[in-house]
């Protein structure tokens, strides 16, 4: 009874570093750029000269519009992948969990089953 306690405390506890990378093409240096998935050295370097040239991107037409080899494919990709511009994803984009980590899973609501707010097994959680 006492391992599946743990497990189950271990399982709760590994999934609340759940995160999303989120990266603002406005704000981000080199590293933070290159860590979006589809954004390599050579795209955040066009992209930083760019910003440096041209001030911030308005908003993701301007992006696509500015940035060479970018188009609506690349773009919708790299804010699924958590790049925004202006704080915002592009419309209809699905925003991709950070690399390493698991979604988040939630708990059965079983009845027998320890209570795992507390870390008492089932009956002593309902003794209390």
């Amino acid at each position: 009874m006492i391992k599946k306690l743990m497990l189950a405390v271990a399982a709760m506890v590994a999934t609340m570093g759940f995160a999303f990378a989120q990266v603002d093409v406005n704000k981000a240096d080199a590293a933070a750029l290159d860590s979006i998935k589809g954004v390599g050295p050579k795209m955040s370097k066009v992209i930083l000269e760019e910003r440096t040239k041209g001030g911030d991107f308005k908003d993701w037409a301007d992006f696509e519009k500015r940035v060479k080899g970018v188009g609506p494919k690349n773009a919708m990709k790299m804010s699924s992948a958590g790049l925004m511009v202006s704080g915002k994803s592009m419309d209809g984009a699905a925003v991709a969990p950070a690399k390493g980590k698991m979604p988040e899973a939630k708990p059965a609501d079983v009845k027998g089953k320890a209570d795992v707010k507390t870390a008492k097994p089932a009956a002593a959680a309902a003794k209390s």
